[in-house]
This record gives structure tokens, C-alpha cells and sequence, in this order.
């Protein structure tokens, strides 16, 4: 059936329409909370079985977990909200949708038609107020406009990876077609399902230019960013091909994984002090879908020949002065590449970015082996990576956790993400939300900080509620720990206004009905996470860490270890143990900024 509204029945309603038209796009799972502005439509998702109704406790999380299941099968899910407030707190997991390339369908009430504007209860206007997180917003005008506005909706999010939005008066949502006379312009049966994937290269006249540049290059680095994903066999032929060792942006965690013999980890001030020797020593520069706004970490300018990857033609040459821009998704882009490249023979720029990974990692493992209390976050990284089962899903989180989570080792097959651009505090739930009901055959854990989780804690009940089992993992540190080295690291000022109350998780987690854990002592890290990973159902770990561990240690760059130095100067309270931890020798051995202001960070030892 091409189009539902000619199928006969006029007692079905502006919301019937709507519903039946995402169900035959392949949407069916819609996540969000009801109200009254917004029950008609609720109506529909009841007598529509089919549409799989997930009722989160915050619409934030109902949009966040509409990404984690896009991010985690490119296809959308659908959010519901009231009007007004409802609406409004949609907004923030949309933005992260927009900015992080998800297709989303977001659907919301609106007061009375003939009301809005008129100043009554929750007028909000969602369709204008939508307008800019998402590229199609639509007021519904009744049941004759609702097949139209849903199909452009879902062409949208899909061929532009972004959020579309529906807002639906609440007594439109309950208009039936007997109500409701079609227009002469629009034609019944004049649309379909039609749709064809589709996949862009570049002429063969750019594909061989970009080659030429690589061929001519001794020393490539490869960044892979987001768009890189899906493309890790290709993209790791090509960098044994070039001898490149392959960056990755937070985004790209997972386009290789970190046991991959070409990589060296991430980038950034949270990312290896190998990606960073691989962009300062580089003299060619291959970008693959990253628009990462960390490429002050990049090679400088003139320094290295670039080329550039990404579907976007809007994205080349916007962080790096490229010579060559191919625009295209990248795998079919890097699989047309390939054939092009020349072996280089010599691979000590390669090699040398192994051993110092190797070294990095071998710090890590160092780390993670203290038996200090509180513990480093090292020993959670380091032992969940072990217990991570095969084809997990991680999903991130916002904060120091985010660096944390970069020190995950993920093994092949296994996928991660986390609210990379936007930065969205307390994302990694309904992401692991999302994420599961897209996959429920496969592990997916939540890695996040107490910051996060106190951000969203009701979703614990809807982890029970639908016994999701979901492994939620939480760093515990009584801080903002990550704006405790951002406030010292990049602007040479003490701490303000990061202490967090503590919070017992595990008994929350218990109290939402979920089977809990906490880990106090290091000794105790390998065997809980373990347990936790096997068992059957939702549940939480609570790993209580040292708040002063650096984050970023041996990638700072020299004017953040100045600035450092200032801060514990000034007065930073906590400036012994984070001195202490800094200026560990592992770390000073591999970080060339702690080994030029050593001495006045040590002062405060």
C-alpha cells in the first residue's frame, strides 16, 4: 500500500496517519512521555501495537536514546513530547542529534489549532522553535496533510542524517479523514515508500590527484573521524599501504579497534602521546570524516600535503588547508583510493608510532596495577576492558569520563559512542537505551560519572521497567573532575564550583530495582566487573575513584602545564595530589610538557 489515507477507512485520525506511515518506513520504536497536549497521539501508539512505546522519565533522555539507537543501525527512532516544556526539553538530545549526524523523527503536541498564539496553556510554538536543531519542521494541518508531512519528515532525517520534527495541535491529532477535505493539489495516491540508498564518490580525476599527494609523501598520519565508521577494513588496507598510523577523533573510537596494529588511539587532550609524535612528525595528512574541533593537535599548517574525506562538501578545508578535497562516503571513497596508492617500503614512521603506543599502553597498565585507594580510574578502564564481552556496545558519557572511556580497549567488533560535539552530560543511559532495543542480542554498557548519572537517574527505573540488561557503569569521584582541569590546565585558574555532594548509586540503582555493585578497593576491580558483566539482568557498578587523577597528563601541551603551575600558585587546593599524580615518571617520560615545567609543578609536591 502506497499510500494509507486511500486505504478506505475515515474514521482514522490525523495521529492513525502519522503512526501508519512511520510503521511503513521501518519506524517502530518511539520513545518520550504523554500529556495532555500531546494524548491524542498517545491514543494511536495504543491502538498501534506494532509502534514499540518506550516511556523514558525525562524527554531529554527520550530524544538521547533516539540518537543511541540511530547511531548504533543509521535508521531513526521517534520521540513524543507535550507541548511547552515537554517540547522544550527535547530539544538538547535533538541538538546532540544535528551536530553528530543522527536521523531522528521528533513528534510534539501544540495547543488548540485555533488557539496558538493565543497565549493559553504551554503555547509554545515547537514548530518554529524547532526550526533550527531540525532541518524539516513541520506544523501537521490535519489528516489530509499527514502522510505528506511524515513522508518528508523521514526523507529528511535519512538523506541528511538529521532530526525531522512534527508538531501536531492536539485536537488535529484526533481529526479523522471524514473531518478533513483533501485540497485539489493534493492528489490522492501521488506518493510512495520510494527510496534508494545511495552512495557518492568522487570523479576519478580528484581520486587520482589525492593519490599523487599521498604517493609523494614519506611520513603519512591518517585522522578517522565519525564518518569513518563502517570503514575499518578499507581504512586500515590503506594505512599499511601508506605506512600511516591511523588517529582516531573521539567520534571514531571505534572505526579500528584499539588493538589494531595501525592505530595509535586517540587524539586530543584527552587522547596518546603517539597520535600526537604521528601529527607533529607527519609531512602528509589523509582526514577521514572528522571535523573534530580539537585540531589545534593537528600537523601546523604548511607542515604536511592534506587530503580530505568527508560526505559533507561543506566540511573540507574548514579545520585544515587541504589541497584536495574528495567528497564521499568513506568506504566507497577509500575502496576506489586504494587501487591508486603506492606501497612505501620504508616503515619506521609507522613503526615508531607502535612503539610509542605500545609505551602508552604499557603506562596505562601501570597505573591500573596501584593499590591506592580511592582508586585510579585506570583500574576500571583497564579491567573492564578485559570483561567487556565480545560485540559490546560502550556507550560514553560527558566529563573526565569521556577521557576515562577513551582508554577503553576495544576489540573488533565491538562499537562506542558518546555525545561527542555537543558534549551532552548524562547521555550514556538513554544512549545504552536506544542502543539496546536496536540490538537485544548484544552487550551494551553504559560508561559514565557521577556528574552524568546524577544528571539522569530516573532512567535507572526505566532500565527496570522493561528490564533492559543494560550495565551501567559508574565513576564515582565526588567531582566535576574534568572543569577541575580545565579550569587549572586552560586558563591557570584554582577550581570553582566542581564539588558534588556524594551520592550512594548503588543504592539508588537498588531503590529503582536494579542489583547493584560497588568497588572501593582496586584488589576487588577484575572480579565485580566480571560478575557484572555475566549477570543476566539491568544492573549498576559504582567504582568509587581518586578525583585528582589527571586526565590528560601526558598530553598536555607546554602552555597547559604552565598554566598548570599558575593555578597551584594561586591558590588550587587540591594542587598536592594533582601534582603528585601528574608528575608521575611514566608520565613525565612521555610527556614533553611535564618534562619542560617539571620543577614548578613539583614545588607544590
Amino acid at each position: 500500500m502506497s499510500d494509507p489515507s486511500q486505504a478506505g477507512d475515515d474514521r482514522r485520525t490525523t495521529s492513525d496517519l502519522v503512526v501508519e506511515r512511520l510503521l511503513q518506513w521501518g519506524v517502530d520504536t518511539c520513545f518520550g512521555i504523554c500529556g495532555d497536549q500531546v494524548n491524542g497521539f498517545f491514543e494511536a501508539l495504543r491502538t498501534h501495537p506494532q509502534m514499540r512505546f518506550v516511556h523514558v522519565r525525562h524527554e531529554e533522555a527520550a530524544a538521547l536514546a533516539c540518537v543511541g539507537y540511530a547511531k548504533f543501525t543509521g535508521r531513526p527512532a521517534a520521540c513524543v513530547a507535550t507541548a511547552g516544556p515537554g517540547a522544550v526539553h527535547l530539544l538538547n538530545g535533538l541538538y546532540d542529534a544535528r551536530i553528530d549526524g543522527a536521523p531522528v523523527i521528533a513528534i510534539t503536541g501544540l495547543s488548540y489549532h485555533d488557539t496558538v498564539g493565543a497565549h493559553f496553556l504551554q503555547d509554545l510554538p515547537s514548530d518554529r522553535l524547532f526550526e533550527h536543531a531540525c532541518l524539516f519542521s513541520e506544523r501537521v494541518m490535519g489528516p489530509a496533510h499527514a502522510i505528506t508531512a511524515t513522508d518528508l519528515a523521514v526523507r529528511s532525517a535519512l538523506m541528511n542524517r538529521a532530526p525531522s520534527h512534527l508538531a501536531i495541535p492536539i485536537d488535529v491529532q484526533s481529526f479523522t479523514l471524514q473531518q478533513d477535505t483533501p485540497s485539489p493539489k493534493n492528489v490522492p495516491g501521488h506518493v510512495s515508500l520510494a527510496g534508494q540508498p545511495f552512495t557518492v564518490v568522487p570523479p576519478e580525476e580528484q581520486l587520482r590527484r589525492a593519490a599523487h599527494i599521498l604517493n609523494e609523501c614519506e611520513r603519512v598520519a591518517i585522522c578517522a573521524g565519525a564518518g569513518a565508521r563502517g570503514a575499518g577494513e578499507v581504512l586500515e588496507q590503506v594505512a599499511d599501504v601508506l605506512g600511516a598510523p591511523i588517529v582516531k577523533a573521539g567520534l571514531g573510537k571505534d572505526c579500528v579497534p584499539d588493538d589494531s596494529p595501525y592505530t595509535t588511539g586517540g587524539m586530543g587532550l584527552i587522547g596518546t602521546r603517539a597520535s600526537h609524535e604521528a601529527f607533529e612528525g607527519c609531512d602528509g595528512f589523509l582526514i577521514v570524516g572528522s571535523s573534530t574541533p580539537y585540531y589545534e593537535f593537528w600537523p601546523r599548517p604548511g607542515q604536511a600535503r592534506g587530503v580530505q574525506i568527508d560526505v559533507n562538501a561543506d566540511r573540507i578545508a574548514m579545520r585544515y588547508p587541504v589541497e584536495t578535497g574528495l567528497v564521499g562516503h568513506a568506504d566507497a571513497v577509500l575502496k576506489r583510493l586504494l587501487p591508486l596508492l603506492e606501497r612505501k617500503e620504508d616503515r619506521s614512521f609507522l613503526e615508531r608510532a607502535q612503539t610509542t603506543y605500545r609505551r602508552w599502553w604499557d603506562l596505562i597498565g601501570e597505573q591500573a596495577a596501584t593499590s591506592g585507594t580511592p582508586m585510579r580510574p585506570q583500574v576500571v578502564t583497564w579491567e573492564l576492558s578485559k570483561a567487556l564481552p565480545d560485540h559490546a556496545i560502550v556507550t560514553g558519557d560527558a566529563g573526565s569520563v569521556t577521557a576515562w572511556g577513551g582508554r577503553l580497549r576495544l576489540r573488533r567488533g565491538m562499537q562506542y559512542s558518546f555525545s561527542g560535539t555537543l558534549c551532552t552530560m548524562g547521555s550514556a543511559v538513554p544512549y545504552a537505551i536506544g542502543a539496546q532495543l536496536a540490538h537485544p542480542g548484544r552487550p551494551v554498557i553504559a560508561f559514565t560519572g557521577d556528574g552524568s548519572m546524577s544528571m539522569g537517574m530516573g532512567e535507572l527505573a526505566t532500565l527496570a521497567q522493561y528490564d533492559l540488561p543494560i550495565k551501567v557503569v559508574v565513576l564515582r569521584n565526588n567531582s566535576l573532575a574534568l572543569e577541575v582541569w580545565e579550569q587549572t590546565a586552560l586558563l591557570g585558574n584554582p577550581q570553582m564550583g566542581c564539588e558534588l555532594h556524594p551520592i550512594d548509586f548503588a543504592a539508588v540503582a537498588r531503590a529503582c530495582g536494579l542489583t547493584a555493585f560497588r568497588i572501593e578497593n582496586p584488589a576487588d576491580a577484575a572480579e565485580v566487573l566480571t560478575q557484572a558483566m555475566a549477570f543476566e539482568g539491568p544492573c549498576l557498578v559504582e567504582a568509587v575513584t581518586d578525583p585528582h587523577e589527571a586526565p590528560f597528563g601526558e598530553s598536555l601541551q607546554p602552555v597547559h602545564a604552565q598554566h598548570l603551575a599558575q593555578a597551584f600558585g594561586k591558590g588550587e587546593p587540591a594542587a598536592g595530589p594533582m601534582a603528585r599524580n601528574l608528575l608521575q615518571e611514566g608520565r613525565v617520560a612521555l610527556s614533553p610538557a611535564l618534562q619542560q615545567h617539571h620543577d614548578e609543578i613539583a614545588r607544590f609536591l
